[in-house]
């Protein structure tokens, strides 16, 4: 009987692959959604190279369409993307249907940019991102050691502001958004790939591997290398892979980092306890303590910030259009979570109160590297006018570390 079962099923899910349809039932679960990001393995379609999948909403006899993106990623796996748009309650299930169709060029609303120096994000023509791959020098008369590529800036609000900078005078080697390390013990010997004066290592963009364009999201797969600075050579001792995919939600700019690390050598890499290190993000010089603010997910405000761990913390500052901001997200999986922050305090830059805020997850313990082993951290960041609240970053966190339960029902 079990046997019987078993085949009954396989043939069920091999003739609904066939017939070209499967039904999707999305699960809010125990959070309030709005606007968040979804995707599933789309598999059981049985797609070819040349096939195209429409997404449709289902309420009785009712179907709305719905925009989606399919991606065949990593291990040649189809996978669906879309918002669940609108607003849906804890507990509540929404029901879609996937099916093949014939493929048909739609237009890009989420598409990338390749200007022959660095990848930028967009939405329609709004810019969201910039990812510098090319080598950018040191400022005029400052020494060439301060020249760096693959980082993150401009990053924009969607107003159109620059919400980060780059070569502050105060702190030459600050690159927007960007992902090195501090203290690496490597083979018995202490390297700095963060301070770039000391001249012990540094991290260089590699390749761009992928990008992507849609109605869903744009992207980018970027690979980096770690580098130490021996008497003898310079030596890659670590692989980075950053996914960047930016999201097409009404509120604000969505986007998540991903951060994957493979030590590149027999050896391991220790990345050794220190008060900085990792995720850094280095504000507009326009922001001072005179007009931008912080707070965390644990509610700490800025002067109580530095030292403590959170699951969150946003920076609202005055610009142009008024106020805008960006809430910075760490993932349950990140090593060291609820990850140490690091920030300056409003004594920082000689009393001007310089803006920087960095997840630091070795701020407080070491992180051993093993070679063969894959590392990931994951963070989400969500550019935004006007003013952001506890409750909305709540809200926004638990659609990342929480996301809603897809399931495949053929």
């Amino acid at each position: 009987m079990r046997t019987l079962i078993i085949s009954l099923i396989c043939f069920l899910a091999i003739n609904a692959g066939a017939a070209g349809k499967i039904k999707i039932t999305v699960q809010a679960g125990v959070y309030d959604r709005e606007n968040c990001v979804v995707s599933t393995d789309v598999s059981a379609l049985n797609l070819s190279t040349s096939s195209a999948v429409g997404l449709f909403e289902t309420s009785g006899k009712q179907k709305k369409p719905v925009p989606s993106q399919l991606v065949t990623e990593a291990g040649k796996v189809p996978r669906l993307y879309w918002i669940l748009d609108g607003k849906t309650p804890a507990g509540i299930a929404r029901t879609f249907v996937a099916e093949k169709v014939k493929r048909k060029q739609d237009g890009e609303l989420m598409h990338v940019e390749d200007n022959q120096k660095a990848l930028i994000l967009k939405k329609g023509d709004k810019n969201i991102l910039q990812y510098n791959y090319a080598h950018v020098e040191s400022p005029a008369g400052i020494d060439k050691s301060y020249g760096r590529s693959g980082f993150i800036h401009p990053a924009y609000s969607p107003g159109g502001n620059i919400l980060t900078t780059i070569q502050p005078k105060d702190h030459y080697h600050h690159y927007g958004i960007w992902n090195p390390w501090t203290r690496v013990l490597y083979d018995g010997k202490m390297y700095d790939l963060w301070n770039l004066a000391d001249k012990q290592g540094t991290v260089r963009a590699k390749d761009i591997e992928a990008t992507y364009c849609g109605n869903v999201f744009s992207g980018y797969v970027a690979n980096l290398d770690h580098y130490i600075f021996m008497p003898e050579e310079e030596k890659v001792i670590m692989n980075e892979c950053w996914k960047v995919s930016a999201w097409n939600v009404p509120e604000g700019f969505l986007w998540d980092f991903e951060s994957h690390l493979y030590p590149s050598t027999p050896l391991p890499v220790l990345l050794k306890e220190y008060r900085y290190a990792g995720f850094g993000y280095r504000a507009t010089e326009k922001w001072t303590k005179e007009n931008c603010e912080m707070l965390t997910s644990e509610g700490k405000t800025r002067q109580h910030i530095d030292g403590s761990t959170a699951r969150w913390i946003f920076i609202t500052g005055a610009t142009e259009t008024g106020r805008s901001g960006l809430l910075f997200m760490g993932h349950p999986g990140n090593y060291n979570f609820p990850e140490p922050l690091r920030i300056w305090d409003e004594n920082a830059n000689g009393g001007r109160g310089d803006a920087f805020i960095n997840f630091a997850p070795t701020k407080n313990k070491d992180w051993e590297l093993k070679p063969g082993e894959r590392y990931l951290l994951r963070y989400r960041i969500l550019s935004y006018e006007g003013e952001m609240t506890k409750e909305k970053a709540d809200r926004l966190w638990n659609d990342f570390a929480h996301p809603v339960n897809v399931v495949i029902d053929n």
